[in-house]
């Protein structure tokens, strides 16, 4: 089992240093994210929404597999789609120009185009999904409602002579898809 005692310093909003953790794999466990953002193990919802945020904060990708990090170990889960769902956006207007941030179900605040933070469309099981990079090379799936008030905001914007809906944050376009002329 996963040892987590030692990841107390790190508080709630605090991410530990995980990119310098290198344990060998040590093994799976049971448990899956589930592609609406649920938090699964053994079979069974975690019902604790401080477990999944702390799950969450020690979670890892590496080569198309997340896995759960401490500095001794190093155990993979499973994720369906995204380990991350988006299900806050606000947008904010600075002296600088607008921003869009956006906040994930355990509470990690993005801002869209700081930090290498961007979006775009992919396809999960034949359908296009919109995501937002995370950290690590993980991603957040943008929850449907979110998506329908980003496309509210989108303006037409020509792309390599093809014309997108876009959404503009720091001063960057970002594609929702092509539109059909």
């Amino acid at each position: 089992m996963l040892d987590v005692s030692q990841l107390a310093e790190y508080g709630n909003d605090n991410l530990p240093p995980v990119h310098l953790w290198k344990p060998e794999a040590c093994g799976d466990m049971d448990m899956l994210i589930k592609a609406n953002g649920q938090w699964w193990h053994e079979g069974s919802p975690i019902k604790r929404p401080a477990m999944v945020k702390m799950f969450s904060r020690i979670l890892w990708q590496e080569d198309g597999e997340h896995f759960l990090v401490t500095p001794v170990e190093k155990v993979r889960i499973q994720v369906e789609d995204a380990p991350f769902l988006i299900t806050h956006m606000k947008v904010v207007k600075r002296d600088e120009g607008e921003s869009l941030e956006f906040i994930t179900s355990v509470g990690d605040q993005l801002v869209l185009g700081e930090d290498d933070t961007s979006l775009w469309m992919d396809d999960y099981q034949g359908e296009a999904h919109p995501y937002i990079s995370v950290r690590y090379g993980m991603k957040a799936l943008i929850h449907r409602n979110i998506f329908y008030d980003l496309v509210e905001l989108g303006e037409e914007v020509e792309i390599d002579s093809e014309l997108h809906l876009c959404v503009k944050s720091k001063a960057q376009y970002f594609s929702l898809g092509k539109l059909e002329g």
